[in-house]
């Protein structure tokens, strides 16, 4: 016997069948068999019963069809429910039912279903029964990570950057702002968006801060015990105590090296790498030019982020405003006034708080640890980059970060600035100017992920065996390496729990 085709409908309890058949009329009838003629209209007709607490849901159901011979059944769908389980049951209709048919009349008989086993009807209706697990509303649904995840993707140099917000809402929110201007409406604007601060997100920047301190000093630790190998070619970096032998190298020589990574000692900015913005201390301003350029500092861009949620550093002072900007379109109608920025300070009268923010020379300001100090020292680095990252993707929730579209450039602030410095794909259609995009994390806070190695004293990684290793961000791979424990987000990317074969074995795993 054939079976019909028919699609898997399943549906949540309650107001499941009501979308889906139009209740015509509601039978008590008792738990034997039941017979029902039905007319030529369309009807559905269901009885609910109660036994044990048990709750049947029996349906009936007639479809009005133009032929004699139903061509195409369609699927019935009953539903249990009980204090403790879920059943969901599908009806599935043979084509031995047809020939019960006479004309348009349909005589069914459905039985008493029990909830525990799979029921037989009469004429030649089977009930497919599944149990669900039964999850109550008061439990907590616990965050499972998966086993294994892919390796972050390489975005090509020859394409744009995707959007972060989708293109159509960006375009959603210019139109609104639009129409608010051609009715003379002035933009609403809450803070930090009309230039106040948020006083929420204050203490945020200050931990972001000292963690930002925390995460230089460990890095420049631990680097003098923990090697670290960087490409002389690209941007790739390994740590362990030789490079690997992946052929994975871009660079402009690596066809001469057959793709083979030409290996140098690496630093402090081949781990975290050092990715600036100007600092500004009206972001509301007047905007750079590329002429005026060299008037304003380069600084780190976590640095600048907090520095603009409320920071106070007398190095790089910054623009605090007692009454909000407002706006009409994207013109700037009221800036609460005309401050005249302050000069530049001398570099000498920066002292060691400065330097503290920046990884220049850090390998020799900090002197390398004792044997008992690196697990501590490294467990400290870890969650202090952990804690940047945390308050990083809190502060720019409501903090505006432009990043190019095109370049690693990033600018914190409401809007980037003119100045033409972007030499990657089409800049000359662009006249060196940035393709301002809303910023992500990870182009402020880059990762910089790294091939993940089990044994750093062992054998070199081959090309071979790359689809068994794992990735890891350079800083959480230095520190797993120094002793520190591995943070489970971090876990299915690595793939601890795959072995990686020998090399002879390779070949014989599918």
């Amino acid at each position: 016997m054939e079976m019909l085709a028919a699609n898997d409908l399943v549906y949540r309890r309650g107001h499941w069948l009501l979308k889906l058949l139009k209740i015509h009329s509601l039978l008590i009838k008792r738990k034997s068999d039941i017979t029902t003629k039905l007319s030529s209209r369309p009807l559905t007709q269901w009885v609910k019963t109660k036994k044990d607490d048990v709750l049947r849901w029996y349906v009936i159901s007639q479809y009005e069809k133009k032929k004699d011979l139903v061509t195409d059944m369609d699927l019935i769908s009953a539903i249990f429910l009980s204090r403790e389980r879920e059943y969901i049951v599908h009806v599935l209709l043979w084509d031995q039912v047809h020939s019960l048919m006479v004309k348009n009349i349909l005589q069914v008989h459905v039985g008493l279903v029990y909830s525990n086993a799979i029921a037989r009807i009469r004429p030649q209706i089977l009930f497919c029964a599944h149990r669900r697990p039964n999850h109550g509303s008061n439990t907590k649904k616990h965050e499972i990570l998966p086993q294994n995840v892919d390796l972050p993707p390489i975005l090509p140099k020859k394409k744009k950057k995707p959007y972060p917000i989708p293109l159509k809402k960006i375009q959603q929110a210019a139109r609104a702002d639009k129409k608010l201007a051609q009715m003379g409406i002035e933009k609403p604007l809450e803070p930090p968006k009309n230039g106040l601060l948020v006083p929420d997100l204050i203490p945020v920047a200050y931990e972001v801060l000292d963690a930002w301190k925390v995460l230089i000093r460990g890095l420049a630790q631990l680097l003098h015990v923990i090697p670290v190998h960087a490409c002389s070619e690209c941007s790739e970096i390994h740590v362990a105590q030789i490079g690997h032998d992946i052929q994975d190298c871009r660079g402009p020589t690596s066809g001469s090296r057959k793709s083979f990574h030409s290996w140098i000692k690496g630093s402090i900015n081949d781990v975290l790498l050092p990715i600036e913005s100007y600092h500004l201390y009206d972001p509301f301003g007047r905007r750079i030019k590329h002429e005026t350029r060299f008037s304003y500092d380069r600084i780190p861009a976590v640095v600048e982020l907090c520095i603009q949620a409320g920071v106070e550093l007398p190095e790089y002072p910054s623009r605090r405003r007692t009454e909000p900007i407002r706006m009409l379109g994207k013109k700037v109608i009221d800036m609460g006034g005309f401050v005249e920025e302050p000069g530049p300070t001398c570099s000498g009268s920066s002292g060691p708080l400065i330097l503290e923010l920046d990884t220049y020379r850090a390998l020799e300001r900090f002197p390398p640890p004792t044997e008992p100090e690196i697990p501590r020292i490294a467990q400290e680095t870890v969650n202090a980059y952990e804690k940047v990252k945390w308050g990083v993707t809190k502060l720019m929730r409501k903090y505006s970060v432009k990043a190019c579209g095109y370049c690693s450039e990033v600018h914190v602030g409401p809007w980037g600035h003119n100045a033409k410095l972007c030499g990657e794909f089409k800049h000359q259609w662009r006249d060196g100017k940035h393709g301002w995009q809303d910023a992500t994390v990870d182009e402020v806070f880059p990762p910089n992920y790294v091939w993940h190695v089990e044994d750093p004293k062992g054998p070199p990684l081959t090309s071979a065996l790359k689809r068994f290793y794992g990735k890891a961000p350079a800083v959480v791979e230095l520190c797993i390496q120094a002793g520190a424990r591995v943070p489970d987000k971090y876990r299915p990317m690595m793939r601890l729990d795959i072995v990686v074969p020998e090399d002879d074995e390779a070949r014989f795993i599918a």
